[in-house]
C-alpha cells in the first residue's frame, strides 16, 4: 500500500495524499485551490455551474497564485429533464418564500442544452493537470481527447459496480464517494437509495474490485479520519466539508456561519434545492418540502428555479433558503486558512499513523 501510495503521488505531482473536494457553484475560488496545491495536497475547481468563459478565466487566475498541479471538476450526466412539467404546485410554494426575500415571483426558467461538450472544450484548451467527472461517464472519445493531451482523469463512483465501469472506462483513478459524503451524490448506474454506501465499505470494496487507485470521498473532516481510509486501502483522501470555513472559501458568510455552528450532524438527502439527491444541513426550505419531495422538479429545472431564492439568501445572511451542503462530519469543521488545515491535516495523519504502527508492534 505504501508503494501503490507513493506512486500516486508522484504521478499527481503532490507530496500529500489529500485533495480538496471540487466545491462547487460558488465554495471553490482559485485562492482555495492554489493554497490547497502550494501546500503540498491537489486543489480542486468545481467548474460545473461556469461557463466556458468562466472556467478559462478561474484556471488563468489559479495558474497566476500557483505553478503546482491542480483538478478541474464537470459534472458529465444527469442533465435530463425531457418531458411536460406540472410546475404549479412548486412555483406556490416558492411564493411566499420570494416575498419574504424581497424578489420577483418565481417563473419557470428556460433550459438550455446540457453544458458539459461547451466546458469540456475549454478544460481542454487549458490542459489542466487533472480533470475529474461525477453524475456519469464521459464519452470514449472524450477520454481518449484527455489521455491524449496528459490529462489525468478522475472518475467518481458510489458503488462497486460503477467502480468497474470507470476502471473499464480508462479513468486513472476511481473517487469512492462515501454515504456520509456532502451536496449531490454522483450516483449514475444504480437506484440512489441503492448506492449509499458508507465510505469505509466503500473503499474497501473498491480495493479489492479494481486495480486503479481509490481516494476516499465522504465526511473525512481530520487526519485521523484520513489515516483511517488509508489504512483501508485507499491512497488518497479527498475533503470538501473541511475547506468550507477556510477564509479562501466562496461560500457566503451564513452558510459559513452554518457550517461552523453545527454541534451535531443534522444532515440529510434532499432533492429540495436541485432535484438531485444531496446531503445538507437541515433547514427551513428543506422542512418545508417534506413530505411534499413530489413537487420537486427535476435536475436541472429545480436547481435553475430555486436559484434566485438561494442568491437572495445569501446576499441577506438568511440561511434558512441555502443550499447549505455538508457531509456527515460537518460538526468537526474549523475555521482556518487552507494551507494551516493541509498543515494540521498531515500532522494528525503521521501522528496516528504512528502510533497505529507503534500499537501494534507492542
Amino acid at each position: 500500500m505504501i508503494s501503490r501510495k507513493s506512486e500516486f503521488l508522484k504521478q499527481f505531482g503532490i507530496e500529500h495524499p489529500i485533495i480538496l473536494a471540487p466545491l462547487g457553484g460558488g465554495p471553490s475560488t482559485p485562492e482555495l485551490v492554489a493554497a490547497v496545491s502550494n501546500a503540498g495536497g491537489l486543489g480542486s475547481l468545481g467548474a460545473a455551474y461556469m461557463t466556458p468563459a468562466q472556467i478559462k478565466e478561474a484556471i488563468s487566475g489559479i495558474r497566476q497564485l500557483t505553478h503546482k498541479p491542480f483538478n478541474v471538476n464537470l459534472f458529465a450526466g444527469g442533465w435530463d429533464h425531457a418531458g411536460p412539467l406540472d410546475a404549479e404546485p412548486i412555483l406556490t410554494l416558492l411564493k411566499p418564500v420570494h416575498e419574504q426575500l424581497g424578489i420577483t415571483p418565481a417563473t419557470l426558467p428556460p433550459i438550455p442544452p446540457d453544458p458539459f461538450p461547451q466546458q469540456l472544450e475549454a478544460v481542454l484548451d487549458a490542459r489542466p493537470a487533472v480533470f475529474s467527472f461525477t453524475f456519469g461517464i464521459p464519452s470514449v472519445e472524450d477520454m481518449e481527447r484527455l489521455h491524449r493531451l496528459g490529462i489525468l482523469v478522475l472518475g467518481t463512483a458510489t458503488t462497486v459496480e460503477e467502480g468497474r465501469m470507470l476502471e473499464r472506462a480508462g479513468v486513472d483513478a476511481v473517487i469512492a464517494q462515501g454515504s456520509e459524503a456532502g451536496a449531490h451524490r454522483g450516483t449514475f448506474a444504480a437506484p440512489f437509495d441503492a448506492a449509499m454506501v458508507p465510505i469505509r465499505d466503500l473503499v474497501s470494496g473498491l480495493v479489492r474490485a479494481v486495480s486503479l487507485p481509490v481516494i476516499a470521498a465522504g465526511g473525512l473532516m481530520d487526519g485521523r479520519d484520513i489515516a483511517e481510509v488509508l489504512a483501508r486501502g485507499a491512497t488518497a483522501a479527498m475533503l470538501g466539508t473541511a475547506f468550507l470555513a477556510c477564509p479562501e472559501s466562496g461560500a457566503s458568510q451564513a452558510y459559513k456561519q452554518a457550517i461552523l455552528a453545527a454541534s451535531r450532524d443534522t444532515t440529510v438527502i434532499t432533492r429540495a434545492f436541485s432535484g438531485r439527491p444531496a446531503r445538507g444541513l437541515v433547514n427551513t426550505f428543506i422542512e418545508q418540502l417534506r413530505g411534499k419531495e413530489d413537487l420537486i422538479l427535476p435536475y436541472p429545472v429545480q436547481n435553475a428555479l430555486t436559484r434566485p431564492m438561494r442568491t437572495a439568501a445569501a446576499q441577506r445572511g438568511e440561511p434558512g433558503f441555502l443550499s447549505l451542503y455538508a457531509g456527515q462530519g460537518v460538526a468537526r469543521a474549523r475555521a482556518m486558512p487552507a494551507a494551516q488545515l493541509v498543515r494540521s491535516l498531515v500532522e494528525e495523519m503521521n501522528s496516528t499513523t504512528r502510533g497505529r504502527e507503534l500499537h501494534s508492534t507492542t
